[in-house]
């Protein structure tokens, strides 16, 4: 009996890592063929329907993608407005949600309700447009990261995550003299590295992703981030290539793919240095309420 249960449980496991390994698989597939076609010539794509070791490795693509000083310089726009909008985010966050944790905050499920209220009703497009325009804030890096400073879910999270710390923490703390300021700085930030790192990739991921605000808010081109030059090196190549001299040798199709490997790479190389915080920090503020 023994070994039938033994054998029972190692037959079940074993579909269960071939269920996820085909799972893994298909979510990595499309990602590895992205990057064989990026390195793919034009010839090639066209004789091949799948790919999976380019004949010819050719970096045609990157060399087009490259070859101006714009692209690096929209890369360095980028790096700063993830780094600097995602410490405005955390800074926000971290402290509102730590005041609304706080049960001597007066009115705080007022505000918390007007916190969630943004979740399901928005101004929209134009009428944040006219408030960014009113603060003078056009053509200024501010006008894509202040109007995104507090996400309402990770500020509720973030809330929720502060709710779970011992209280007696904090009124320990008080009795040595400690204000709400030194508390938060000394005692709920250092005791929420794992949530601050989950929160820390969200919100860079949206920054590096972002498209719509610099688009709508930066009329000047040195201005641009890489999402709004990327998008200006597809436009030229689903163009005529002949009048650049590339009819030949870089493939729209290809330049497409490299794009994207530009665009996904420096968040998925920021990735393995928080993944050991990732799970635990997005779980621990979703138990209390």
């Amino acid at each position: 009996m023994k070994n039938k249960q033994y054998m029972t449980r190692h037959i079940t496991d074993g579909f269960i890592y071939i269920f996820l390994a085909s799972i893994a698989f298909l979510s990595f597939f499309p990602f590895f063929q992205i990057v064989i076609n990026s390195f793919t010539t034009q010839k090639e794509m066209l004789e091949r329907s799948l790919i999976l070791i380019p004949h010819t490795f050719s970096l045609e693509a990157y060399k087009f993608i490259f070859s101006g000083s714009s692209i690096l310089r929209s890369l360095g726009v980028s790096t700063f407005i993830t780094v600097a909008g995602t410490c405005i985010n955390l800074l926000f966050t971290t402290t509102m949600a730590y005041a609304l944790a706080r049960k001597e905050l007066r009115a705080r499920r007022t505000i918390l309700f007007i916190v969630v209220f943004t979740m399901l009703f928005e101004g929209g497009m134009i009428p944040t447009y006219l408030v960014v325009k009113e603060l003078h804030m056009l053509n200024t890096y501010w006008a894509v990261m202040i109007p995104n400073a507090i996400s309402a879910f990770n500020l509720i999270l973030m809330r929720n995550f502060f709710l779970n710390l011992p209280e007696e923490l904090f009124e320990s703390a008080k009795m040595d003299g400690y204000n709400d300021l030194t508390i938060y700085y000394r005692i709920a930030l250092p005791l929420s590295k794992a949530a601050i790192a989950t929160f820390a990739l969200f919100y860079a991921v949206m920054h590096w992703n972002n498209f719509m605000m610099p688009f709508l808010y930066l009329s000047d081109s040195h201005m641009w981030p890489v999402q709004i030059w990327l998008r200006q090196i597809v436009m030229l190549a689903a163009a005529d290539f002949s009048d650049v001299g590339f009819a030949t040798t870089v493939p729209s199709q290809s330049i497409r793919m490299a794009v994207i490997v530009v665009a996904t790479t420096p968040i998925l190389l920021v990735y393995p240095f928080i993944q050991k915080h990732f799970v635990k920090g997005a779980m621990l503020g979703s138990v209390k309420g």
